[in-house]
């Protein structure tokens, strides 16, 4: 996007995959799943066994194991309209995002635990979600990483250099000061804002640096 000194539009994907993984961060992904539902985008929704658990640990959040009922539910708790949000299970090889003849417009980890981290890195796809990486990478597709927190390892470091270097964008989860912040929620708000620029989809969670949106 071109910037000429008037307000450029911003261009809305259709239709994205996301990942939650076992890894610490899942406020973050809940606010990014609610903002993606809000934009009239349509979901593809991937999560693994752990990140269940860490979903209702840290946010005290129900993801569903069985997957016709998780679709029907987060339509519920999110609002969404009927078709926009669709659950693949974490083995579902004939999904739609395991293969590079379906076509995703981009594909968000959030959060992502370092060992989903390593197995992208090394061409692994023993899951969905890896799978689902990998034919982004080999696409050349948007591929989005929301790391755990901190600290990173040398070990984790390296892994998240090769995909940065094949073509992932790496946003950790660590939100400026800048704007003010006066609750969690604009913490967060900071991080999901900046996935969604991203993304090329609009929002209103932040005002632009120099008022120009």
């Amino acid at each position: 996007m071109t910037n000429n000194g008037s307000s450029a539009k911003i261009l809305t994907l259709r239709n994205i995959t996301m990942a939650i993984t076992g890894a610490s961060g899942m406020p973050y992904a809940v606010r990014l799943l609610e903002c993606l539902l809000k934009s009239d985008v349509q979901i593809r929704l991937i999560y693994s066994p752990a990140a269940q658990i860490v979903a209702k640990q840290e946010c005290d959040f129900e993801l569903p194991s069985d997957i016709q009922l998780a679709t029907k539910y987060l339509e519920q708790q999110f609002n969404a309209t009927q078709g926009q949000i669709k659950v693949f299970a974490y083995d579902d090889w004939f999904s739609p995002a395991a293969s590079g003849s379906n076509v995703s417009d981009a594909m968000v980890i959030c959060p992502a635990s370092m060992g989903t981290v390593a197995a992208i890195a090394c061409g692994m796809s023993d899951n969905l979600i890896e799978r689902a990486a990998d034919v982004c990478l080999k696409e050349k597709r948007p591929l989005i990483l929301v790391p755990r927190e901190m600290p990173l390892s040398t070990i984790h470091l390296g892994n998240l250099l090769k995909l940065s270097e094949c073509g992932a964008v790496v946003i950790p989860p660590s939100p400026a000061f800048y704007h003010r912040p006066q609750s969690i929620d604009d913490l967060i708000d900071f991080v999901v804002a900046r996935i969604l620029n991203h993304l090329n989809i609009e929002h209103g969670l932040l005002n632009r640096w120099g008022g120009v949106i």
